[in-house]
């Protein structure tokens, strides 16, 4: 979860997110080696004191400038274009969930397991514990297996929504009458919050998400104890 004056990415809890921070900083790397050539060259015209009356062309340095920002853009699209892929690869889930987007709350299927429902509200600031965290925490909290792939089919009831778990490198909308997937693999136990990243109305920043990651055997007791309930 993002905290005060954090300007970077967040932890990463998913091998998806780690490639993503990865390609950020390749990216990020490139952009600063362009802006501190560029500048530096900009700096060096201002000052620059010498004069050629007889300089109409030059054929050698355009074809340099032509081509050296197309093999630049090659260095930033081929990792671009294998992190695609992978965010597209669906693997054998262990476990399914679906996430249907209400206004202005999310309900929630494990279809594996005898079709486990709930819905997922905000907890009002005035009924938060001491330990809450305002806008983000929720009454009900996604359970999910550490160590699992997990795939999670995302739809909506009323109007475009949209399921983020940074933490996870997750954003899928949630589109009326589409059923969108994606899945992720979550490589530690914690608390993963994540918000609509979709405008989808008055209440649109009040509907949060809240992923707790367990090991199996936690996972298989929360399980067992729903079906019994």
């Amino acid at each position: 979860m993002s905290t005060w004056a954090n300007l970077g990415l967040q932890d990463s809890a998913s091998p998806l997110m780690e490639q993503l921070i990865f390609f950020h900083d390749h990216a990020l790397l490139i952009l600063v080696m362009i802006t501190v050539l560029v500048g530096y060259l900009m700096i060096m015209l201002f000052f620059n004191n010498y004069v050629n009356r007889f300089l109409l062309h030059g054929q050698l340095i355009e074809m340099i400038w032509t081509i050296l920002p197309a093999i630049i853009l090659l260095f930033i699209a081929f990792p671009s274009l294998r992190l695609l892929y992978l965010l597209d690869e669906i693997n054998e889930p262990s476990v399914t969930l679906k996430s249907i987007g209400h206004q202005w709350y999310w309900s929630y299927e494990y279809s594996d397991f005898n079709n486990i429902e709930f819905d997922s509200y905000m907890i009002p600031t005035n009924e938060l514990t001491t330990d809450g965290f305002r806008l983000l925490d929720v009454d009900n909290r996604i359970v999910l297996p550490m160590n699992s792939q997990i795939r999670i089919l995302v739809t909506a009831a009323d109007v475009i929504h949209s399921w983020t778990i940074p933490a996870l490198g997750v954003k899928v909308d949630g589109t009326p009458g589409r059923l969108n997937q994606t899945n992720f693999f979550i490589n530690r136990p914690g608390l993963f919050y994540g918000q609509c990243s979709e405008i989808c109305g008055a209440n649109h920043s009040f509907m949060p998400i809240v992923i707790e990651s367990v090991p199996i055997n936690y996972f298989i007791k929360w399980i067992s104890n729903n079906l019994n309930s």
